[in-house]
């Protein structure tokens, strides 16, 4: 067998594994929906039984549900709280998202998508609004990740939601609070519930200082090394060349890993109000004390002008209140600013305020987040890569560039799979198989028609 014979046996085995991952998720599936409806049957049970006790304590009428669901939990060997949590979801999701359920019992979406469904549409009380959701996310969900559905369902709920998303975040900032969880090994995780905005400022900034950290590590150990070299050569002569001259007891090299420093960062930072380099040498010009976070923001630029109280989007992730979105485009520097139309979605205006290339700046409007399907790493932590291989001749050129993070950047080179570029930023990646997929760019992209308004910020 030559090597294109064995490409072609391989390519089908790989297909024909697809295709039965497939019939065994769709199988999965429809088993899922049939275990909702049976907890949803037993739901129902519980209120029958509900209904036949006169008192009005919720205690008392509780103990019908509460009975049931550890009869049910013992069955399967699962804590009765969660069943009795499992059994107020199926009962929802048959009585909500009817159409949900029937589209898991015929494969067409998989429990995951399921869950994103009820949790973003789970708190919408009105019946015509919640079914105005279903029907939009539904048909989403079903042509994509269960992570791009969340946040999409998560869009959706929001517009739909009689509160505004600032006077939602009004009132969720005031639950922002600290604790701790100890865990084994006399280890424990520190938590923080604050604005979306801070969290991922904070680790922002603690990221680029630790990177700051290995780079000059790094320039040590580079230094060290030179310095043993020259004194290896002017002692060849005189000394055995075998010989390795030891480094000097008092030098110190950075072991830890990006993880690490970022977590002693944060206890130094807490603990003694100033980031430390390591602790022997601060060379670094500006310190880490002078590290700014950046973070990219997507706002309609209707939210900029306080037309409409809709929010922001932070790195294509996580939605931002629109008083700190209209501060951060103001104000804040460091921070990538996008300006939307809240209509179409097509790009308004991209700037930021420390100047980047005009590529760069158009193609993180462009690509939020790494354009293989399914993923979301936001574009900052993303390769820009040439969809056209560069060496073989691609153009550095925006019809010619995509987002992706490390590990789909590398199954690019390195594997069968393939790419290329449509019209419009949409990326057609082929599996080893010959399957196509489609990854169109989010439609939030255009430019600002001009006006004699002054900008507003």
């Amino acid at each position: 067998m030559d090597d294109a014979e064995r490409d072609r046996v391989e390519a089908q085995r790989a297909g024909a594994l697809a295709d039965e991952l497939r019939r065994l998720h769709a199988e999965e599936a429809a088993l899922h929906g049939r275990k909702l409806r049976l907890l949803a049957d037993a739901f129902a049970l519980a209120e029958t039984q509900q209904a036949r006790i006169p008192s009005a304590r919720t205690k008392e009428r509780d103990m019908p549900l509460r009975a049931l669901a550890a009869e049910l939990g013992l069955a399967v060997k699962v804590n009765d709280r969660t069943m009795q949590s499992h059994m107020w979801d199926a009962h929802r999701l048959t009585t909500w998202f009817a159409a949900t359920v029937t589209a898991l019992e015929e494969g067409r979406i998989s429990r995951a998508h399921v869950s994103a469904i009820l949790d973003g549409g789970g708190a919408i009380d009105e019946p015509a609004a919640r079914a105005e959701f279903e029907r939009a996310v539904l048909e989403y969900a079903e042509t994509t990740t269960p992570a791009r559905t969340r946040a999409y369902a998560r869009q959706q709920a929001d517009i739909r939601n009689p509160l505004t998303l600032q006077e939602r975040h009004d009132l969720a900032v005031q639950g922002r609070r600290i604790w701790v969880t100890d865990l084994d090994d006399g280890m424990s995780l520190l938590n923080e519930l604050l604005p979306t905005a801070l969290a991922h400022g904070i680790l922002d900034r603690t990221t680029r200082q630790a990177k700051l950290i290995k780079r000059v590590d790094t320039a040590r150990r580079r230094a060290f090394r030179m310095t043993q070299d020259a004194t290896d050569a002017a002692a060849s002569g005189a000394t055995d060349s075998s010989s390795e001259t030891a480094p000097d007891e008092g030098m110190w090299f950075d072991q830890r890993t990006i993880d690490q420093i970022r977590a002693d960062l944060v206890a130094d930072m807490l603990l003694t109000g100033a980031p430390v380099i390591d602790p022997t040498l601060d060379a670094a010009p500006g310190g880490l004390g002078a590290i700014r976070a950046t973070v990219q923001i997507t706002v309609p630029v209707t939210t900029l002008t306080g037309v409409t109280s809709g929010g922001a989007e932070l790195d294509g992730v996580a939605p931002v209140d629109p008083a700190t979105a209209r501060r951060l485009a103001g104000d804040a520097p460091g921070w990538d600013r996008v300006m939307t139309d809240p209509v179409t979605g097509m790009v308004l205006a991209v700037d930021r305020y420390q100047p980047s290339a005009a590529q760069q700046r158009y193609l993180n409007a462009r690509d939020p987040h790494c354009r293989f399907p399914g993923c979301r790493r936001p574009a900052r932590l993303c390769d820009d890569d040439h969809t056209h291989d560069h060496a073989r001749g691609g153009p550095t050129d925006i019809r010619n560039l995509a987002c992706l993070c490390r590990r789909h950047h590398t199954l690019k080179h390195a594997t069968d799979w393939t790419v290329r570029q449509l019209p419009g930023g949409t990326l057609e990646w082929t599996s080893p198989a010959g399957r196509p997929y489609l990854d169109h760019p989010p439609r939030r992209v255009g430019f600002v028609p001009g006006d004699e308004t002054a900008a507003p910020f």
